[in-house]
């Protein structure tokens, strides 16, 4: 029902498939048979749904996406279709049916402006979830689910950016930071006998200025830090008011305080750059520190482990009370 949250509502009319975005002043659709209602990143915004995507903590953090959370009446569901991302699907409340099929080239046509469906397909897992039964489906495999009976579904979804979108970003990134790009140039220029033709060394010398600036994979690792440290989805932020002084961070830990960081919220470092955090698309330099850094983006939570350091190192303490004071990390 709020503009910021992501949610769908998905049905049929006869035949043809439906959707509907939010936000919603009415879910009447949802007292009949047939409908779903999604609602996506809502780790975002409800603490006590983090605990379950801490369970997945066992993969890299920079490669989980959200939590999305729908409700299907009976029969309802999206239809079948495939996902460009791996997915695990945690069963809640009620029953579903789920058909995997084979990974393999199947058409792919619009249902509705909103739903992307596929052609129909063989089964190689037809099932039945139960409360707490997961499924997991691979990136590329087709699947459909149908509510047995009032079903929750909690989805945890993986990030896997393709060409056009790494290389649309990467772009992006070079016209805002690099005021002084290089040009191409001829290294040498003859006179042409075929002048529409475009040589081979002259083809060579456009491909070496357009891989100029990402030659080595540590060369991306400022744009990559930030682009994949942005939040997809919209986050509760809000930065403390008045702000914080360092002073107050350490009587809040030493009270006992727990830092929890907020929902949704990336943080990451590499290890070929240890110094260099990026959070929530944003470059922290943490150096002399970097044990604080990585424990960061390590933990969802901070404490008492690290009051010994804060008192010895300011730095730390400094980029530790910003981080409050941004509103990404919170006393609780």
């Amino acid at each position: 029902m709020e503009e910021e949250i992501e949610s769908r509502l998905v049905f049929k009319e006869g035949e043809q498939w439906q959707a509907e975005c939010g936000p919603f002043t009415t879910f009447e659709k949802l007292e009949h048979e047939g409908a779903s209602l999604l609602i996506q990143a809502v780790d975002h915004w409800h603490g006590e749904s983090q605990g379950l995507v801490r369970c997945f903590r066992f993969l890299p953090n920079w490669r989980i996406d959200d939590l999305m959370i729908s409700y299907s009446t009976p029969q309802g569901g999206v239809g079948p279709h495939i996902d460009n991302y791996d997915v695990f699907i945690i069963q809640g409340l009620g029953k579903r049916h789920w058909r995997v099929g084979e990974k393999s080239e199947l058409h792919e046509f619009a249902a509705h402006g909103a739903l992307k469906h596929c052609e129909s397909f063989a089964a190689i897992i037809d099932v039945e979830l139960e409360p707490g039964d997961i499924l997991y489906i691979p990136c590329g495999y087709p699947h459909e689910g149908y509510a047995i009976e009032p079903s929750l579904n909690y989805s945890v979804g993986f990030r896997a950016p393709d060409q056009n979108d790494l290389l649309s970003s990467f772009t992006d990134y070079n016209i805002d930071n690099n005021a002084t790009p290089e040009r191409y140039t001829d290294r040498v220029m003859q006179l042409r006998e075929r002048p529409g033709q475009i040589e081979t060394q002259e083809l060579r010398e456009l491909h070496r200025v357009m891989l100029a600036n990402c030659q080595t994979p540590e060369a991306l690792i400022p744009w990559f830090g930030k682009m994949i440290s942005e939040a997809k989805h919209e986050l509760d932020i809000a930065p403390v008011e008045p702000a914080l002084e360092n002073e107050e961070i350490l009587q809040l830990l030493e009270d006992g305080a727990q830092f929890i960081r907020l929902g949704g919220l990336r943080a990451v470092y590499f290890q070929q750059a240890a110094t260099s955090l990026f959070i929530n698309g944003l470059h922290f330099d943490c150096t002399g520190f970097k044990e604080l850094g990585h424990h960061l983006c390590d933990q969802d939570e901070i404490g008492s482990e690290v009051i010994d350091l804060l008192h010895e190192n300011h730095g730390a303490l400094t980029l530790f009370t910003e981080l409050v004071n941004n509103g990404y990390w919170y006393a609780e």
